[in-house]
């Protein structure tokens, strides 16, 4: 599972999510993730389709959900 790193190196999976980058991958494939799920202070990455695939049961429990999917759709208009 991947963490927020905070300015000082500590994980911190409250912090204000940054914007995903290419170097953020989903843990289920390893593609480009675009998702990322905070649940019981962990933090999971996720691509479009993996993300909406555990929407369902992960939103039940998640904490925090920060969907940068449409992102996707904005790469296709340029």
């Amino acid at each position: 599972m991947s963490k927020i790193a905070t300015e000082n190196g500590a994980a911190d999976p409250q912090a204000a999510p940054h914007q995903l980058t290419a170097a953020d991958r989903c843990d289920a494939c390893g593609a480009q993730a675009y998702i990322r799920v905070v649940v019981n202070t962990s933090e999971l990455l996720f691509c479009a389709h993996h993300g909406r695939k555990h929407q369902e049961k992960l939103s039940a429990i998640a904490e925090s959900w920060h969907d940068e999917s449409s992102r996707l759709l904005e790469d296709q208009r340029s």
